[in-house]
C-alpha cells in the first residue's frame, strides 16, 4: 500500500517496531544504508518478533539508488524542520514516506532539494524536540491509510 523509507536508521528496536507496522499495513519497508546495526541483530528481530521474515524489506546502498529505482514516485519527507502538517497532504497508495535517523533526522541537502514535499508532525509543546521514530512512522502511515479508506482509494 505505502512505502516507508528509513534513511540510515540507528536503533534496532525502532526498526523492528516499524517492520511490524509495515507488515500489519501491507507496506514495504526500505532501509537506506549505512545502518546503525546489522539486519541479523537480535534486538531488531526481537522488536519485530517472529514477523521479520514476512516483512517486505528492501535495503538500498544509497538514496540515489532508491531514487533511480523508484522514478517519479511521490515522495514525502518527514522532518521537524517543516511547517506543513502531515494531515494537509493528500496521500495515495504507493507514496513513499521518508524518515531520518533518530539522532539527526533527514539530511539537510535532501530537505532543501524538496521543500514542497516536506511535512511535519506538529508538537503542541515547544519543549518536545521530536517523537520516537516508530511513533512518528505509525502516526503518518495510519493517517495515509485513513485518507485512502475515507476517499475510497
Amino acid at each position: 500500500m505505502f512505502h516507508v523509507v528509513l534513511v540510515e536508521p540507528e536503533i534496532p528496536p525502532n526498526t523492528g517496531n516499524i517492520a511490524r507496522l509495515c507488515l500489519a499495513t501491507g507496506s514495504v519497508l526500505h532501509l537506506v544504508e549505512p545502518l546503525g546495526f546489522s539486519i541479523d541483530d537480535r534486538s531488531l528481530k526481537r522488536a519485530g518478533l517472529d514477523y521479520w521474515a514476512d516483512v517486505d524489506v528492501r535495503v538500498w546502498p544509497s538514496l540515489t539508488g532508491l531514487f533511480e529505482a523508484t522514478g517519479e514516485s511521490k515522495r514525502y519527507f518527514l522532518t521537524t524542520k517543516a511547517t506543513r502538517p502531515y494531515w494537509d497532504q493528500s496521500f495515495q497508495p504507493g507514496d513513499y514516506l521518508f524518515f531520518g535517523r533518530e539522532t539527526r533526522g533527514l539530511p539537510e541537502s535532501l530537505l532543501q532539494a524538496h521543500p514542497d514535499q516536506c511535512l511535519t508532525i506538529p508538537m503542541e509543546r515547544d519543549s518536545t524536540r521530536s517523537l520516537n521514530l516508530a511513533t512518528a512512522v505509525g502516526i503518518v502511515l495510519y493517517e495515509a491509510i485513513r485518507q485512502t479508506r475515507v476517499n475510497g482509494v
